[in-house]
């Protein structure tokens, strides 16, 4: 039975990580598509090469994190919550793609990790130590930090990058602003990579751990270094079109200079916060607040506020609805699991 749930672990992280590309890693091309700086072909393309190469070197850091993330029990209890936390994670981003919500996977998996514990400890079964310092650390901080930041950054950016510009035909900053939107767009992407692939690695190396099948010390499997960036970049190849749709649509006006400032803050915060700081930011959270804050920075802005409300309103909701929902299959997966 262990194997078989650790199959299952395996299975549902490689589709995780696939739904992971198909939502998350195109909303680092939205904005070039949006102002005609890539073709919709190009930049998947684009988006998809990065992210793979992203999180391809991210599996450098996947021990780290999974050694400090969370510790889980051994055998089919550990697995079992696992197995639970990354069905509500999965069946919740497929609901918010749906809906053409941006929301973050991280706080998806860490709320389903965090409700198949709760259920754990109800019937009986041990506990998931470390889950309240991820909470906290991967959850609430950046759902309240990061998109300020990213907010304000683009917003005070918008300044220096206009007032450089402001002797230039708007046809020579629109071209201009294009061709940089491209290399922008590609950081953000490559940023996505290192972010979350690290993430989905680590999750495999806890069910490795959970199934007695891999030893403290050991190096990083190479499958598992393989199977995550291969999926991420599978998932970017599909084209999650809906939420990216109404970042670069939906939101706010946007003109290619703005663009450009959302994209550039955009990248610097993932990439500082995966290379420097080591802490899990939100890409979706992050280009979502920096396109608000691009676009609110301007003579009319227009921010779609019905929108943004049910955006935030889902951000909050995220950690909590998938909590219960791992909370229930974890419930129901315990007989099994001999708990």
């Amino acid at each position: 039975m262990t194997f078989a749930f650790f199959a299952l672990v395996v299975v549902c992280a490689g589709a995780f990580a696939f739904l992971n590309g198909f939502r998350d890693a195109s909303t680092s091309v939205a904005l070039a598509v949006r102002t005609r700086a890539l073709t919709p072909t190009v930049a998947v393309l684009l988006a998809a090469t990065f992210n793979f190469i992203g999180a391809a070197l991210s599996a450098t850091f996947a021990l780290a994190v999974s050694s400090t993330w969370v510790t889980l029990p051994e055998g089919n209890n550990g697995l079992t919550i696992l197995l639970a936390g990354l069905l509500s994670a999965v069946a919740w981003g497929i609901y918010t793609w749906w809906r053409g919500i941006p929301s973050s996977s991280t706080h998806a998996l860490v709320g389903g990790l965090a409700g198949a514990g709760v259920a754990s400890i109800a019937v009986g079964g041990n506990p998931v130590t470390g889950v309240d310092q991820s909470l906290l650390f991967q959850v609430v901080l950046p759902l309240v930090l990061s998109p300020v930041i990213a907010f304000l950054g683009a917003y005070l950016l918008v300044w220096p990058a206009t007032w450089a510009a402001r002797h230039t035909p708007p046809n020579v900053v629109n071209s201009r602003s294009r061709r940089a939107q491209a290399i922008a767009a590609g950081a953000v992407a490559f940023g996505h990579g290192l972010q979350d692939g690290q993430r989905t690695s680590a999750v495999l190396v806890l069910a490795l751990l959970a199934a007695g099948l891999f030893d403290d010390g050991a190096s990083l499997p190479l499958w598992v270094a393989l199977l995550t960036p291969g999926l991420l970049a599978a998932g970017t190849l599909a084209g999650g079109w809906r939420i990216s749709y109404t970042i670069g649509y939906r939101l706010t006006r946007m003109d290619p200079l703005r663009g450009l400032v959302a994209q550039l803050c955009s990248s610097v915060m993932l990439l500082v916060g995966a290379i420097g700081l080591h802490w899990p930011i939100s890409t979706t959270h992050t280009v979502t607040a920096a396109v608000l804050g691009a676009g609110a920075n301007q003579s009319f802005p227009d921010i779609n506020r019905g929108w943004v409300l049910r955006i935030l309103t889902f951000w909050v909701l995220t950690p909590a609805v998938t909590a219960a929902v791992a909370f229930v299959v974890e419930l129901s997966l315990s007989p099994l699991a001999g708990l």
